[in-house]
């Protein structure tokens, strides 16, 4: 097995602008930013009444029509509802009747082990079994009212300073079972699926053992315990092979291969998996989540994600009595904090720059009217050059022709076999979803634009780079619906942050979450 490696790309933003196509409230709450988005929806930054923020998820539109799903996902939030795990995301709210279905819960400041372990390579001995020990806690939480996770997986469980948050043991079940049309179809993530799952049983409290054991393989040597092959080649192995160790501290060995041991009754409880950490040697008996348990990049990636995106409460007030500008009223408020109607209070005398949620459709009106604003609050001349808070000003747009870019790679052929998995353009790879810093997404029945990225849908035939670049210009779209895309049709994507280009020819489209083919082509901004 090849050495794991981070990747040289940054994590993206954990805040992105609210899009033409977001709703502006969900539930009575108004969102701010998006945090994310994936196979069953999209993911919201919003606040409690009372000011405390909290991750909204609402489930994509196919999902809502579907009545199997509806009955599934009340279940599922009733149950996840009643977790009190210090160690999980609580659920605070949900709207599981409403036209589409959405689901609260506190939002964690962190990113995703797989995140972490992707860009940085894998953890110190020490932090993988301070982690493993929170999230044997979690399951403890989890087990105690009757609920079984299933899917534990890098990318299900954030981590915060204070140490892991395990989430999702309820959306993402509901959309897979009600996926499910016959016999023999599993619920989970083959790479951390228990032999159980695999043969079609009963899952239990030791089938998420298994996968918290899976988990720990990852994160401490950087590949799952079977491979990441296809998935019949790893619930395979899963079932009749042996756990690859190869790049894991000899100090984990023991612990892991209790917890991967092919039989359940064989496996240590959660309570035994917590004092089994608390016990070796690297921990030292006291098991604590202080200021070093991670890297410094790491701590430094859960600060950014800790500063949340506000506004002046002023701020909407002084764009509204601005002439000419017309921002609708829903807009200002995705702005800042919900709040209840209220009178605003008083500008300050020195209001600071704002980090502001704004929509792809109104882009460059609102930016325009921030500059105007920050000109009369600030009142001077010098405002206009101080404040451009989307760094893609006029200037730069003129440097956008073929001429100033060149060819990274061309048609390279990648297939993703269902919608866990995405394309990462710039390494031109098939990865895990929410993984790559620049990526194009699919469901089971669009391809999801990047929340930093333009795209244009030629009409028909080849599209040269000179074609799209102009049409990035003049007829951006937002949605790329499987319906609208023939066999040999082409799309583009460009990056807006560092204006690089993507040329996606699709080669085949799925049918119920199958395989999505595409020739990908990448053209790298000079300028």
């Amino acid at each position: 097995m090849s050495a794991p490696r981070p990747s040289s790309t940054p994590l993206p933003p954990p805040f992105q602008a609210l899009s033409a196509d977001d709703p502006h409230e969900v539930g009575g709450y108004r969102l701010c930013a998006r945090l994310g988005a994936g196979g069953m929806g999209r993911v919201y930054l919003s606040y409690t009444p009372g000011g405390r923020p909290v991750a909204l998820k609402v489930v994509r539109p196919e999902l809502a029509d579907d009545v199997e799903f509806r009955h599934r996902f009340a279940q599922e939030v009733a149950s996840a509802r009643r977790i009190h795990g210090l160690y999980t995301a609580q659920v605070v709210d949900s709207g599981a009747d409403a036209a589409t279905p959405w689901l609260a819960t506190a939002y964690v400041p962190g990113p995703s082990l797989q995140q972490v372990v992707h860009r940085y390579g894998p953890l110190p001995e020490r932090a993988v079994l301070l982690l493993m020990a929170g999230i044997a806690e979690a399951l403890q939480a989890i087990h105690g009212v009757g609920v079984v996770h299933r899917d534990l997986k890098p990318a299900n469980v954030l981590i915060a300073a204070d140490g892991p948050r395990v989430i999702d043991f309820g959306i993402a079940r509901a959309a897979d079972a009600a996926a499910l049309t016959g016999t023999g179809v599993h619920i989970g993530s083959p790479a951390f699926m228990a032999p159980e799952q695999a043969l079609g049983r009963p899952a239990t409290a030791a089938t998420d053992v298994f996968a918290l054991g899976a988990l720990a393989v990852y994160v401490a040597g950087g590949n799952p315990p079977f491979g990441e092959g296809p998935e019949s080649t790893s619930l395979y192995r899963a079932v009749h092979e042996e756990p690859d160790l190869g790049r894991v501290p000899a100090g984990l060995h023991r612990l892991l291969l209790r917890c991967l041991a092919k039989e359940p009754a064989d496996r240590p409880t959660t309570a035994q998996v917590i004092e089994a950490a608390r016990a070796h040697p690297a921990i030292g008996g006291q098991l604590r989540f202080a200021e070093d348990w991670l890297p410094q990049q790491v701590g430094h990636e859960i600060t950014r994600r800790a500063e949340l995106p506000t506004a002046p409460a002023h701020l909407p007030t002084v764009l509204a009595t601005l002439p000419g500008i017309g921002i609708p009223e829903q807009r200002t408020m995705a702005l800042g904090h919900p709040a209840q109607a209220a009178e605003a209070p008083e500008a300050p005398e020195a209001p600071e720059t704002p980090t502001v949620a704004v929509p792809r459709a109104g882009r460059r009106r609102v930016r325009t009217a921030l500059i105007a604003a920050t000109a009369l609050l600030v009142g001077a001349a010098g405002a206009f050059a101080l404040l451009d808070p989307f760094g893609d000003g006029d200037s730069g747009a003129a440097t956008l022709d073929a001429a100033s870019y060149s060819s990274a790679y061309s048609g390279t052929e990648l297939t993703s076999p269902d919608h866990t998995y995405e394309f990462d353009l710039k390494a031109g790879q098939v990865v895990p979803q929410e993984t790559a810093a620049w990526y194009l997404a699919r469901s089971a029945t669009e391809f999801i634009v990047p929340e930093d990225s333009d795209a244009y849908l030629a009409p028909d035939g080849p599209l040269a780079l000179a074609d799209c670049i102009q049409g990035l210009g003049s007829r951006p779209v937002t949605s790329l619906p499987f319906s609208a895309l023939a066999d040999g049709q082409a799309f583009c994507l460009r990056s807006r942050s560092g204006h690089d280009v993507a040329v996606v020819r699709v080669l085949s489209t799925a049918a119920d979450d199958g395989p999505v083919a595409i020739s990908l082509d990448y053209y790298r901004h000079d300028g």
